[in-house]
């Protein structure tokens, strides 16, 4: 895992917005072009209003004018794996290939380390839509 990756994961959980779950998740995205970007979660009483720490790493990326995920790392805390929700798997691969790193981290450092193909086999993406 690249050495920035979880400092700035961590920082970005420590930033959390999580006063219903007390859920706290920070993510760090490091793009093919060497940049970083992170984020954290940020709850809503209207539970589905939330957004996901991978979402707003990714926003931020988006907003800075970066497009590719060279790898992301996924910091939570507890005793299981805190693993990209189905959805943010589904956005991380709209910028990644399935070779893409995610590492998945508690507050102490790395947990274990998936490919983008483990999390989300048989994935639909941007080369799934047809051009014409």
């Amino acid at each position: 895992m690249d050495e920035a990756l979880f400092p700035l994961a961590k920082a970005a959980m420590a930033q959390a917005y999580a006063p219903y779950s007390k859920f706290h998740v920070g993510a760090a995205i490091r793009t093919r072009s060497g940049k970083y970007f992170s984020g954290c979660n940020v709850e809503n009483a209207a539970y589905p209003e939330g957004c996901c720490a991978e979402a707003s790493a990714i926003s931020a990326m988006i907003h800075a004018g970066e497009r590719r995920i060279a790898e992301i790392a996924v910091v939570g805390k507890g005793e299981p794996l805190v693993t990209p929700c189905g959805g943010c798997r589904q956005k991380i691969r709209e910028f990644a290939d399935a070779k893409t790193l995610v590492h998945v981290c508690g507050p102490e450092g790395l947990r274990q380390t998936f490919t983008l193909a483990e999390l989300l086999p048989q994935a639909f993406g941007p080369n799934n839509l047809s051009e014409e």
